[in-house]
C-alpha cells in the first residue's frame, strides 16, 4: 500500500467492533513505530499510557468529548465504544518544559494512527477531554496532551470534495460518515 492510500484509509473512526479486542501488546506495537519519528532536539519527551482494562476504558470514555460538529449524535454509539486507548503525554522529567512541544505530539499522533491503519485498526485523535480526569491515570511528572481511541472500526468513512461554497466539514448521512477535503490546488499558495 502506498503512503497516499494509507493516508486515505487513516480516518477518525467513532464506532468500533467491541468483539475484536485490542491488547496492550497491540498498543506497544504502535508505540514502537513512534521511536523512529522525529523529535524536537531529539529529546524524545513523549510517553504513552496504554489503556485496555475495561474499567479504565470506561473512565477515559467518560472524560472525552467526541465529534463536536455532530452534537445530535451519541458517539461512539452504545456498544461500539473503543476497546483501547493510548494517552499521549509530555514527560517533564525528560524535559521540564516538555508540555510546550506540541509539534512532537502531532507527529506522534499521526504516526500512531498510520501504524494502526496499517495493522487493520483505526482510531480517533481526541483533543477534547477532561485533563484532570485523565491525569488521574498518570504519574505526576507527565502531562496528558492527546487521547487516541483505538479499535477495529465498524463504520464507513468516505472522503468527498468541499461543499459548493468551498467550505469543509464532516457529516453523517444514511449511516456513512463523510469528510470534506480541500483540493490540492486550494492548499498551495
Amino acid at each position: 500500500m502506498t503512503l497516499t492510500e494509507l493516508l486515505k484509509r487513516t480516518r477518525s473512526y467513532r464506532s468500533f467492533d467491541r468483539s475484536v479486542p485490542v491488547t496492550r501488546e497491540d498498543l506497544a506495537g504502535l508505540v514502537a513505530c513512534v521511536r523512529y519519528a522525529p523529535s524536537s532536539m531529539n529529546a524524545q519527551m513523549l510517553k504513552f499510557r496504554p489503556v485496555t482494562d475495561t474499567a479504565e476504558c470506561e473512565a477515559v470514555l467518560a472524560a472525552t468529548r467526541w465529534a463536536a460538529k455532530l452534537p445530535q449524535l451519541k458517539l461512539p454509539p452504545e456498544g461500539h465504544e473503543p476497546p483501547a486507548y493510548l494517552i499521549l503525554c509530555a514527560d517533564r522529567s525528560v524535559l521540564p518544559n516538555a508540555d510546550k512541544f506540541d509539534t512532537d505530539v502531532g507527529i506522534a499522533a499521526e504516526v500512531l494512527m498510520l501504524a494502526a491503519t496499517e495493522r487493520g485498526l483505526g482510531g480517533c485523535i481526541l483533543g477534547s477531554f477532561n485533563r484532570a480526569e485523565i491525569a488521574k491515570l498518570l504519574p505526576n511528572h507527565v502531562v496528558p496532551k492527546l487521547v487516541l481511541a483505538i479499535g477495529h472500526p465498524d463504520e464507513r468513512v468516505e472522503l468527498t470534495d468541499p461543499a459548493p461554497d468551498g467550505s469543509v466539514t464532516y457529516f453523517r448521512r444514511d449511516g456513512i460518515h463523510y469528510v470534506e477535503k480541500r483540493r490540492t490546488e486550494e492548499l498551495l499558495l
